[in-house]
């Protein structure tokens, strides 16, 4: 190859001179590759070993070359024809790419033909690239499908099959072990090595257990790299194993027990029944020969063949009723021996023809009725002895056989046996003792049916059963209801009818009589007729709706045996209208502001409506058109045109303005029933601004105790409030350094000015009515004093040091006499407190008072910053 390439560069080195003598006497030299050898990366790509799972596009080797004078040069890569381009050259650079995928199962090396060229001259030269294996290849079995024949008695251990598989990979990849799957579950074994399958020690094959066994096997290779990592390819395949039978089970029989009959209709030479028998070895059976070993005593014989047993004497010189035959069945091999055999029995019973029904016996022979009396609810299991019955059916054999069956009322009786052959003796059996029962049925009727079972003709016959029930004390007597209700007047005298109850008790004679009572707490006014039920009050008892409406107690019904049972007694007891309405104690006068209502009150004791409910009229009043009154509520207001005292004045003389009226309280009750009183109403007018003082002594007139316990606490805020006041002004005079003697205080206080100023803080403004008068003057008469509220023209009084004002002392309480309101038909009741109202007034007086000692004591204090003259 040297030698080749020398003298192609010789003369490609020659025609490059004639080429260019014309230009240059020097010689052109061609270029030639480095060989760098077989582990370089680059040169002439020489003894290149390449893995074939190197990945396409990768850079596998640079050519590198040079040119004797310099030039550059360029690279290529060629292929003989018809092969398969495996890779590309940069021209320029010599890089070699892959870009096409190796498979060193196919091709094993690959020729190429590299060139350099320096652009006169080129060189070319074939290089061999070697492809090496990696582990890409997965095992393959071959010869499949491996379906193995395997007579059931082979010996452990022994092999049955060679499993064989090729890995077409080198080294270890291409080294392949066997192993089974499900190890534990399979019978077989495999050498991992040469894959000789064998029958697994200890253990044996049984074609009449399992005839076709699957074995897994996988195919396993040793490994190696691929695309750098380690990989183990495995394959797997199914062996079929069928078991072969052979002769080792000896013969069984069919259909076992065998029971046959001949019925003395029966021809000599009939068949009576087939036994038949199989080889245990179904895979290659055997024929079958059968034989009577003993039991015929010459009455019957089989085939051999078919095991058809027949009767060959006629059924008269049948000599037993049942015959117990010994039948043989033997295999005989295809050479005609005996080589296993079995037995079985076969029962033949001789009977006659089906021609007589069952039928029923008594005690003197044949008989279809029965009868029996016995107390009701018996114990369950309980034997009716007293019925002796039995049944019978001469024939023979399943002619004999039939069902016995109770007719009638379900589940109250069983019949014991439900099964006869030939006779037997019926037994019946109480299964429901509740059903038992005298007061639903006083006598039990049953049909006793026997029915032949397996013959054609189904004969049959019937005994009629009556069974007479005697009464006991089972039933406990019951209410009508569990409870009653009932309602009765309070005006009823005693002696009088509430209700009646009823309890029966349904059974007879001197067990279904009932004896009522009664008991409990409130069954002391109340009395019950034994007999009939009738529930009545005792002859003294009197009813009263208002002590108590509701009663409760219990009644019993007893029977003669003490059995008894209880219901609920309800008695509403009904109002009557036997009470007056009553007034309350404060209906004796009341004092009405003009504008507001004044509210009698009057209570009637009846407790229900419309017996308690109370209308209200003014039955008398003088002047006649002065107050109207709320019919429901009770409230007396003055006619809508009235609205001062000077409208009062000019109706009546009457200057006091205390009118007596004659109300009425009527309640709703049939009949009705009314109550009249007298009632003084002391009309006036409201306080100055209606204040709230006004308010109060107004509302308070009734109570001075209310009064002066409000004004006492009042006083007591008002004086420490003095105090507060006297400690600040004394501070802020030291303070200011003014000192003014004592006497100039008193001669300040003492002049007209003082004592106008003074007098403008207590007098009220003018009264707007004769209301307002008719309060001042009250309060004249009572409250003497610096800080009374009033505005008479009394002659000037010295004054004094100031002192918080004591508790007005209300003239209504001192001035007015004590008098009582004559009433008719009623009680006085004690008069209800309006809370809200005290409470109300008590704060506002508490405020007035307070603000009126704040603005006096500001006006005197401006009075005296003022010069004495």
């Amino acid at each position: 190859m040297n030698n080749t390439c020398v003298q192609k560069r010789e003369t490609e080195a020659v025609s490059c001179h004639h080429h260019w003598s014309f230009r240059s006497v020097q010689a052109n030299y061609a270029p030639y590759f480095f060989d760098n050898g077989a582990r370089s990366t680059n040169g002439n790509m020489a003894l290149l070993s390449l893995s074939e799972d190197t990945p396409v596009g990768s850079h596998v080797y640079t050519l590198n070359g040079t040119d004797p004078e310099g030039d550059p040069v360029t690279y290529g890569l060629t292929y003989e024809a018809g092969s398969r381009r495996y890779f590309s050259v940069d021209g320029n650079l010599g890089n070699v790419t892959l870009i096409e995928e190796l498979d060193r199962e196919k091709e094993d090396e690959i020729e190429v033909i590299v060139s350099i060229s320096d652009g006169l001259s080129t060189v070319s030269e074939k290089v061999r690239i070697l492809v090496m294996d990696a582990n890409d290849e997965s095992p393959e079995f071959i010869n499949t499908p491996y379906i193995v024949q395997v007579p059931e008695n082979s010996p452990s251990g022994s092999s049955i099959f060679k499993i064989e598989a090729v890995d077409r990979d080198t080294g270890s990849g291409g080294s392949i072990t066997y192993f089974l799957q499900n190890i534990h579950a399979n019978k077989f074994t495999i050498d991992r090595h040469s894959g000789v399958l064998r029958i697994k020690s200890g253990v044996t094959l049984d074609y009449e257990k399992s005839r076709t066994h699957f074995v897994v096997v996988v195919a396993k290779d040793g490994g190696g790299k691929l695309r750098g990592d380690n990989k183990v390819f495995s394959a797997t395949t199914t062996v079929t194993v069928n078991v072969e039978d052979v002769q080792d089970t000896p013969p069984m029989f069919i259909g076992t027990p065998y029971y046959g009959y001949v019925y003395e209709d029966t021809l000599p030479g009939s068949e009576v029944l087939t036994v038949v028998a199989l080889d245990g070895d179904r895979g290659k059976p055997n024929n079958i020969h059968y034989c009577i070993v003993n039991g015929s005593e010459g009455s019957f014989e089989i085939s051999n063949t078919t095991g058809a047993i027949s009767v060959i004497k006629s059924p008269n010189q049948l000599k037993k009723e049942v015959y117990e035959l010994r039948v043989q069945a033997s295999e005989v091999s295809p050479e005609g021996d005996v080589s296993a055999y079995a037995f079985a029995t076969v029962t033949i019973r001789v009977v006659d023809l089906n021609n007589h029904p069952p039928t029923f016996y008594g005690e003197s022979g044949p008989q279809n009725r029965f009868e029996l009396t016995m107390y009701e609810h018996p114990p369950e299991g309980e034997i009716l002895r007293g019925l002796k019955i039995t049944v019978n059916d001469s024939d023979q054999g399943a002619n004999a056989k039939f069902n016995l069956r109770l007719v009638g009322p379900g589940g109250i009786f069983r019949v014991v046996p439900l099964t006869v052959l030939n006779e037997a003796q019926v037994t019946i059996i109480v299964e429901n003792s509740a059903a038992i029962d005298y007061e639903k049925f006083k006598v039990l009727t049953f049909k006793l049916l026997a029915i032949e079972v397996n013959t054609p003709e189904k004969f049959s016959s019937t005994a009629d059963i009556a069974i007479r029930l005697l009464d006991t004390n089972d039933n406990v007597p019951k209410f009508s209801s569990d409870y009653y209700i009932a309602r009765i007047p309070e005006n009823s005298p005693g002696g009088s009818n509430v209700v009646a109850v009823t309890a029966t008790d349904p059974d007879s004679g001197l067990w279904g009589e009932v004896k009522y009572s009664i008991y409990g707490t409130g069954a002391d006014l109340f009395l019950i007729h034994p007999s009939t039920g009738i529930i009545y009050t005792q002859p003294w008892a009197v009813l009263d709706a208002e002590v108590n409406s509701k009663y409760n107690f219990y009644v019993k019904a007893e029977d003669t045996d003490g059995k008894y049972s209880l219901a609920e007694v309800f008695i509403t007891v009904l109002d009557v209208n036997d009470h007056s309405p009553e007034f309350n104690e404060n209906i004796q006068e009341k004092t009405m502001i003009i504008g507001s209502p004044v509210k009698i009150e009057a209570i009637d004791q009846d407790a229900e409506e419309p017996n308690n409910i109370v209308d209200y009229s003014i039955m008398q009043a003088d002047p006649a058109n002065v107050f109207d009154i709320d019919q429901s509520t009770g409230e007396i207001k003055l006619k809508s045109y009235i609205r001062s005292l000077d409208i009062i004045h000019n109706i009546t003389k009457n200057k006091d303005c205390i009118w007596s009226l004659v109300v009425q309280a009527k309640d709703r009750g049939s009949p009705s029933f009314s109550t009249t009183a007298v009632l003084k109403i002391d009309i006036t007018e409201e306080t100055l601004h209606k204040g709230p003082m006004a308010a109060f002594l107004m509302q308070t007139k009734d109570n001075p105790m209310k009064a002066l316990g409000v004004l006492a606490g009042v006083m007591g805020i008002m004086v420490l409030i003095t105090i507060m006041i006297s400690t600040a002004m004394f501070w802020r005079n030291k303070r200011s350094n003014k000192i003014m003697p004592v006497r100039r205080i008193i001669k300040k206080r003492q002049t007209q000015q003082s004592r106008t100023v003074r007098m403008e803080w207590l007098k009220f403004k003018r009264p707007s009515n004769a209301a307002e008068k008719f309060v001042v003057e009250d309060d004249a008469k009572s409250l003497q004093n610096e800080n009374s509220n009033n505005n008479v023209q009394a002659a000037p009084v010295p004054p004094a040091a100031p002192l918080p004002p004591p508790p007005p002392a209300l003239a209504a309480s001192g001035n007015s006499a004590a008098w009582r309101v004559p009433t008719v038909s009623g009680s006085l009741t004690p008069k209800f407190i309006n809370k809200q109202l005290k409470k109300r007034g008590h704060s506002s007086t508490h405020n007035a008072l307070v603000s009126e000692l704040k603005m006096k004591f500001e006006k005197r204090n401006a009075s005296m910053g003022e010069p004495h003259i």
